[in-house]
């Protein structure tokens, strides 16, 4: 579905931008651009979606076999992980004067094996934005068990199943603003507390959006693809996120960072994954070459723009005056080529070493 990658390369471009700008920049975007962590919650929904999109067909005529759907989801994930680990050494090297010799060696042991997100102090350890490949990692692990689950084939039903999910969703980020394990009375987005850390980073808190997504490809399935419908969900659900997020800093950021939102994103899938005027906009070329290398983009942005501008090269050469427009391009080319140079081939390499023929 092309349109669904433009949506994700605008999603990741989102990120990049929330980190690395000024929201003023983007005139009435800013307000996305202010609450553009909120994306993370965007990806690890269409993950479910896009998975049960693949799998669903298979897994419930027998024919899906765990190993090779671990293979297949691994080979994908881990080579570019791999080069952001390298490319991130500089952060190693701060990671060993900020912590204790026991934490960095915890650390140095978890994030290789994408595990670092079940410790909520060192998930963010080594390169920042990994801890999502920790969640991923998992929902990987659980999927082929949980897409065996015995889903209603009624759109009421399934839609009732949704609505669940978004309230199970909402009940540990409630909890939390309920009890204030932190001490923090007004939790933020720089609320760095152990079981703030737990609720952002840890894989369980993030399972509802992984099923929702699950379920929402089942309900997908029985909308036919050019039901005008589906343009209504479209413009509802992106009208929607924008208003959400324009008005974002009034909602409490514990329910916005873990899936507030799962009922606009779906009803943007809905919309994008049809057959109308705003799936062919999002289906414009250049968003779904950057939407297909937007993991890449994800996993290696933090790191790279430290590199960048760290090593004063801009400065150098004086083109810092071009920045940040220079950097974000830079990052976008940077993502693209370790798509077509690394990501696709280690792929390609790994299955065919691992698959049978």
């Amino acid at each position: 579905m092309p349109a669904l990658s433009g949506l994700r390369a605008f999603a990741a471009l989102n990120i990049v931008f929330y980190h690395y700008s000024n929201p003023k920049w983007f005139g009435i975007f800013a307000p996305i651009v202010n609450n553009g962590y909120t994306s993370v919650s965007f990806f690890l929904l269409l993950s479910g979606f896009v998975l049960a999109y693949n799998y669903s067909d298979r897994a419930q005529q027998g024919q899906l076999s765990a190993r090779n759907f671990w293979v297949a989801r691994i080979s994908r994930l881990y080579p570019v992980y791999l080069v952001a680990l390298v490319i991130s050494l500089g952060m190693l090297m701060d990671e060993w004067h900020a912590r204790s010799h026991a934490q960095f060696a915890w650390g140095v042991a978890l994030t290789p094996f994408l595990l670092q997100g079940w410790s909520p102090s060192l998930s963010t350890f080594w390169n920042t934005p990994a801890w999502t490949m920790c969640t991923e990692a998992f929902f990987y692990l659980i999927f082929p068990l949980v897409i065996l689950w015995k889903r209603p084939k009624k759109a009421g039903a399934l839609t009732a199943i949704l609505l669940g999910l978004w309230c199970l969703g909402m009940v540990l980020p409630s909890l939390y603003m309920g009890f204030h394990p932190d001490g923090d009375m007004h939790p933020g987005r720089y609320t760095d507390g152990f079981w703030m850390r737990a609720l952002k980073f840890s894989p369980p808190p993030h399972v509802p959006s992984f099923l929702f997504g699950i379920v929402l490809a089942d309900l997908d399935a029985l909308i036919p693809r050019a039901a005008s419908r589906r343009l209504l969900f479209g413009v509802l659900g992106i009208a929607g996120i924008y208003a959400v997020l324009y008005f974002g800093d009034k909602f409490p950021f514990p329910l916005m960072h873990n899936g507030l939102m799962m009922p606009l994103y779906a009803l943007a899938v809905l919309g994008l994954a049809g057959h109308n005027l705003i799936a062919r906009f999002f289906g414009f070329f250049p968003f779904v070459a950057v939407g297909q290398a937007s993991y890449c983009l994800y996993i290696l942005h933090f790191n790279l723009w430290n590199l960048i501008h760290n090593s004063n090269v801009l400065v150098a050469t004086g083109l810092a005056r071009f920045d940040p427009w220079l950097s974000y391009g830079l990052l976008v080319g940077a993502a693209v080529l370790a798509m077509v140079w690394i990501e696709r081939p280690a792929q390609r390499w790994i299955k065919a070493a691992l698959l049978p023929r």
